[in-house]
């Protein structure tokens, strides 16, 4: 036989293989998958899948559907990454995060979540997701491949229709009252964050990590879920999103869940040393006009500097003309000032760069900014501007009329509280108070202002408002009502003056969003408990949360009719049950401390600055050219109580330098004193200047100030007002403003000066009370000007015209009330130094009192 060569056998064995194949059954194809499953170290998972090229997203716990698979995707100007969507490639990690915040529902952290990344693509172009699931939830959000403009997101979240639902009608500054409806019957807007209830499983619906590269967003209600929905028809991401984040679990895991937090950039501070929680006084809500009162302000200091409270907040209506004095009276009894803004007195650069250093120089530890009331990706970018530069001049941070918290606290530690919830000041029903803990304060700290007594409607029992500040967190916790309230009310007092607005830990120990909480809180070995109802009820703390052994258990509750608390001890164990009964919207709080033998109370020594004065020359007002010297001594003596660590010094102010050693002192008697003597130079910016002496000892600070004026050159014969430099301004709506008309309350904003029908180029527009002051230097003879109501107002408001001189009158308009044409004044100016132009409100309030000095000329 012929041999038969490897390449015929090659051949053969090719045809028999395509002859198998032909004769034998095909083989299943292997489908590419379309479900994917990102295990948490917890109960928690989240399930993706792709069905037709669609997206969706759900979420289980213990194998339990608590979101249905909801949309997932988004579009920008130029891709739709909505639909036909094709898995690229996942990976996976683990995240382990140890984090510290100065506030909190605990102050040390640690963030574990499964990490997932899916990449998707479509025609139109690839996104990442990026699935984060925790034990206490999951977030998602996307990452393109470079920035783009954001025109919609497909997210969105479903749970079943008769799911209980404590919604939140959408407004930019969250302060609606909260509804209690279904997932299917709710219709419209709603805010963060959403609280779903399916079964024994709770779903809090809300965002994470949102800043100036994003824009907010709310939930609308759409087809069977809800929709996130933008707050800008566009918005120029960095190409990375905020998290979409549900915390998922039962009520006493969402209710204290850090996820938000969690998921938030890191801290930008290196330095949190500065950043203080405390309590704070404030006037605003029992007396409105009480900030503009500075001796009521010093009254609200006192009350503070008594009870141990570390702050006073002076809200609208505080003058710069008082201001340093008061943050010094303050800081010498222990006491720091906090102050009120609207956030257009810093929607600028330029007025960030100039308002915020001067309230640092001042001596306040921090801002309340209010009414930003948006959403939008430009209002966010303000908060960016502006948390930036406070953090750079360490003063702290209280947001109201403001969107929620979205981890914003841990990025930016010097965020103490934000306000975001409908609190004291609108007069909310009580039977809106437990719910707030289940939902609002669970993203963050809130500022409530808690602990009416004697202030608002009264609905809630005096128990039930001391309980709020437990119930609650805040970093600063305000308390809406007066000094004399309180002080009506001793128990109360006591209770509230023990309370820290810090924890180590936090535990929900009952409670329904609908009807009661109960909630426990460590602050270093003592526990405070708080229990509010909206019915008649008895209220139970579990005790298992204690260690073993003994507990002193201290309660206030309410008596038989609206009083003052009950206070009430007794010993108990961690098997015990501390159960207190309830009257409607009532409540009851209690400290917990290790019981030994004597123990009588929990309660700790209120801190008390021991009393000292300084006093320095020279008094009065000194005038200090550009570059001369002015000399200064300080004497600091000792009150009551031996201090330690005394030390006394004079500060340059900025642009001045000082010679002079710094005088110290270990040890100072009662009654002892330290004297010191400086020579400062004074610099070149004009206008007054307060070179302050300051003496500190352990962490008080006491401080006075030698009033020194830098003279501007005097005015030139038939000099404008409106040409020359201010020596101080104050202004009852926005800023003064040069040769236009007040306008609306930002700089700039105003139009031409028109005085019955009449325009003017030059002069000054006010809105009432304000006042501004310049320098004549006695070399002036007189003042002229035509005064009178602005045009510009729908309805003439009521003034009075005043110019004082060296703080003399020299002329009274008497009030005006009705706009027409403007009255020529002149007056004598004859041995004036200091001219000020004052204008009233004429006596009632200040709608419509826009006021202007036109033509407002010196001969000289």
């Amino acid at each position: 036989m012929e041999a038969v060569s490897h390449r015929e056998l090659t051949t053969m064995s090719r045809l028999l293989v395509l002859v198998l194949a032909l004769l034998l059954p095909a083989a299943p194809a292997v489908a590419a998958p379309t479900g994917w499953t990102v295990r948490g170290p917890g109960e928690v998972t989240a399930e993706l899948a792709v069905n037709s090229g669609n997206l969706t997203l759900a979420v289980h716990r213990q194998g339990r559907a608590v979101l249905q698979p909801a949309a997932v995707g988004l579009t920008t100007t130029t891709a739709d990454l909505t639909r036909d969507l094709a898995l690229t490639g996942r990976s996976d990690r683990v995240v382990n995060e140890r984090y510290t915040m100065p506030t909190g529902k605990r102050l040390q952290r640690t963030a574990r979540m499964t990490e997932s990344r899916f990449g998707f693509r479509n025609a139109a172009g690839t996104f990442d997701l990026v699935v984060r699931v925790a034990a206490d939830g999951v977030a998602y959000r996307y990452v393109l491949p470079q920035p783009a403009t954001i025109t919609a997101e497909a997210s969105s979240f479903r749970v079943p229709a008769e799911s209980k639902a404590w919604l939140l009608p959408y407004n930019a500054w969250y302060e609606a009252n909260r509804v209690r409806t279904t997932a299917g019957e709710a219709t419209g807007d709603f805010g963060y964050p959403s609280l779903f209830q399916t079964g024994q499983d709770f779903a809090l619906l809300t965002e994470s990590d949102v800043d100036g590269r994003y824009a907010g967003s709310r939930l609308r209600r759409s087809g069977d879920g809800f929709q996130v929905v933008l707050a800008d028809p566009q918005v120029a991401s960095t190409g990375t999103t905020p998290w979409r984040t549900a915390i998922v679990g039962d009520l006493g895991a969402v209710s204290t869940s850090t996820l938000v937090d969690d998921l938030a950039t890191p801290s930008k501070l290196a330095d949190q040393s500065w950043i203080k929680p405390g309590k704070v006084a404030w006037s605003w809500l029992s007396e409105h006009s009480s900030p503009g009162d500075f001796a009521r302000q010093k009254q609200y200091v006192d009350f503070a500097a008594r009870n141990g409270w570390q702050y006073s907040l002076v809200d609208e209506g505080w003058s710069a003309a008082w201001v340093p004095e008061l943050v010094r009276y303050a800081r010498a009894q222990g006491v720091e000032i906090l102050l009120w803004m609207h956030w257009t007195d810093l929607d600028t650069q330029q007025e960030r760069d100039t308002v915020l250093p001067r309230v640092k120089q001042w001596g306040a530890k921090g801002v309340k900014l209010d009414f930003m009331e948006s959403d939008s990706q430009e209002r966010y970018r303000w908060y960016d501007a502006v948390l930036q530069k406070t953090a750079d001049l360490k003063l702290m941070v209280n947001f109201h009329g403001s969107t929620i918290p979205h981890g914003l606290a841990r990025t930016w530690p010097h965020v103490l509280t934000m306000e975001a919830v409908r609190g004291a000041e609108n007069n909310p029903p009580a039977a809106n108070n437990p719910v707030q803990f289940f939902t609002r304060n669970v993203a963050g700290s809130m500022d409530y202002t808690p602990v009416s007594l004697e202030v608002g409607t009264k609905e809630a029992s005096i128990a039930h408002e001391v309980a709020l500040p437990v119930v609650y967190e805040s970093g600063w916790t305000h308390f809406a009502d007066k000094p004399e309230a309180y002080e009506r009310h001793p128990q109360a007092l006591r209770y509230l003056n023990q309370l820290p607005t810090v924890w180590d830990e936090t535990r929900l120990l009952d409670g329904d969003p609908d009807s009661h909480a109960v909630v426990a809180r460590r602050n270093g070995d003592r526990w405070f408990v708080g229990g509010i109802a909206t019915q008649e009820r008895s209220l139970r703390a579990p005790l298992s949360f204690l260690g073993g052994g003994q507990w002193l258990v201290e309660t206030v509750r309410d008596p038989a009719t609206r009083a003052d608390v009950v206070r009430d001890r007794q010993v108990l164990r961690n098997t015990d049950t501390l159960t207190v009964p309830a009257r409607r919207n009532g409540g009851f709080a209690a400290v917990i401390c290790r019981n030994r033998p004597g123990l009588q109370t929990c309660d700790q020594p209120i801190r008390q600055v021991p009393k000292t004065t300084l006093t320095v020359t020279p008094g009065g007002v000194t005038d200090t050219p550009a570059g001369s010297p002015l000399d200064v001594t300080g004497t600091f003596t000792n009150g009551d109580k031996e201090i330690r660590d005394v030390k006394l010094t004079a500060t340059a102010p900025e642009g001045w330098s000082v010679t002079g050693p710094v005088v110290t002192k270990r040890t100072l008697a009662p009654g002892e004193s330290i004297s010191g003597s400086w020579r400062l130079t004074a610099g070149t910016r004009v206008g007054p200047v307060d070179v302050p002496v300051v003496a500190t000892f352990g962490d008080v600070h006491v401080e006075q100030a030698v009033k020194a004026f830098v003279p501007p050159p005097t005015p030139s014969n038939g000099a404008q007002v409106s040409d020359l430099p201010f020596m101080s301004e104050t202004n009852g709506w926005g800023p003064v403003e040069r040769d236009r008309s007040n306008g609306e309350n930002t700089g700039g904003d105003g139009q031409v000066l028109s005085i019955g029908g009449t325009t003017y180029a030059k002069g000054i527009g006010v809105h009432a009370p304000s006042e501004v002051s310049v320098y004549l230097g006695r070399s002036c003879e007189r003042f002229t000007a035509k005064i009178g109501l602005d045009d510009e107002t729908t309805q003439a408001g009521s003034v009075a015209f005043q110019v004082f001189g060296d703080n003399k009158p020299l002329y009274d308009s008497g009030v005006i009330r009705t706009k027409g044409a403007a009255t020529p004044i002149d007056v004598d100016l004859t041995n004036v130094r200091m001219l000020s132009l004052r204008v009233t409100d004429g006596g009632d309030d200040r709608n419509f009192d826009h006021a202007d000095w036109a033509e407002a000329a010196l001969t000289c």
